[in-house]
């Protein structure tokens, strides 16, 4: 049987090292929770190591979240739907917002349920995914900031998730200037200078960050102690608080080749033919996980020694070669993985999670 370890004091080492580095910098943060699928006794984790903000990109998880512990603040963080606008009131207390009509609709919402809904104001700056416009800024915030039950808390931007684009002290003083313009112009006091995610973390690291800025909201770092631009472990934080455990379920020694008309597998693949491997054989070794579960190029072997040859829905097949270390039937092979690859393994509900 497949599973995966969460380790608790890996997990605790990251948080408590961003912590640190954030305080210094006089900044807030949230803990980005989408990874975690809505796993409750992984979100439990997060809530227990002291995470008095999480975010979350699915409305459901957010749910669990005030279940587990109703004075955290939860944030959803991409544009909400009108279908769902009541559970976003219900259960997030802030929400990203770039349309206008999306606000208009939260609001009336909010006064429905009586209660009182923050907005952080999504600006682009280059990456393309969710953002106003720069030039359209002061207007749309003109049209919201009176909007009965909400409160506009921050302006924000996402950079590197769509089209690479890396955060800049350059992108990020603009959106500082936003913010002093908007202040200055409607009298309004506007708390938070979201700057994004993990991947502005470097910036703060090598004491770049503007001054102006003063929230972040972090997935990626916490689990992978990943400095993303330049794609490395940071140093004093832990790369592998995720692990994942597959148990063999079948070892035999077999040709390289496969014989027989070759036709597409069910992925649309053609095996191609290296004529030199006739007559040879390895030992193979199946897996009980497949596609179903996670993509094999997120994931990552511990033993160097072996190679993943490809997966079926439900059984992924590594080539050991000789086996020099014997393994056999009911093993563990054990990975580290991409944060593609626990995404994936999180969201399955075959495999078994666990916290070490």
């Amino acid at each position: 049987m497949a599973y995966l370890n969460l380790y608790r004091d890996k997990l605790k080492s990251n948080f408590e090292f961003l912590k640190k580095e954030f305080d210094a910098n006089e900044v807030s943060w949230g803990v980005v929770s989408k990874i975690l699928c809505g796993n409750r006794m992984y979100l439990q984790e997060l809530i227990d190591m002291g995470a008095s903000e999480i975010h979350d990109s699915r409305i459901s998880n957010l749910a669990k979240v005030k279940e587990l512990n109703a004075d955290v603040q939860t944030v959803y963080i991409k544009p909400p739907s009108k279908r769902n606008l009541g559970d976003v009131v219900r259960y997030a207390d802030v929400s990203l917002n770039s349309e206008l009509n999306t606000i208009r609709w939260i609001s009336e919402e909010a006064v429905k349920q009586k209660k009182s809904h923050k907005i952080i104001i999504m600006v682009e700056t280059g990456d393309l995914r969710e953002g106003v416009m720069g030039d359209h800024l002061l207007d749309f915030y003109a049209k919201v900031f009176d909007l009965p039950n909400l409160e506009i808390i921050g302006l924000g931007t996402n950079l590197n998730c769509l089209n690479g684009v890396l955060p800049s002290a350059d992108k990020l003083i603009q959106l500082s200037l936003y913010k002093q313009i908007i202040e200055l112009k409607f009298n309004k006091k506007i708390p938070w200078v979201s700057a994004g995610t993990s991947v502005t973390i470097p910036l703060m690291l090598r004491k770049q960050l503007p001054k102006g800025v003063n929230h972040f909201r972090i997935g990626e770092t916490l689990y992978f102690g990943v400095d993303l631009v330049e794609e490395k472990t940071i140093d004093g934080m832990h790369g592998n608080v995720f692990e994942l455990l597959a148990e063999i379920i079948e070892m035999q020694e077999k040709p390289l080749l496969p014989t027989g008309t070759l036709a597409s597998n069910p992925q649309g693949e053609v095996t191609e033919i290296d004529e030199s491997l006739y007559g040879k054989s390895s030992y193979r070794a199946i897996l009980d996980l497949g596609l179903l579960d996670v993509d094999p190029k997120y994931l990552m072997p511990d033993d160097g020694a072996f190679e993943i040859l490809g997966a079926s829905s439900d059984m992924i097949i590594i080539n050991l070669g000789e086996n020099p270390k014997k393994y056999k039937v009911g093993d563990l092979i054990k990975f580290q993985l991409k944060y593609m690859g626990a995404l994936a393994i999180l969201n399955s509900s075959y495999i078994e999670k666990r916290v070490v």
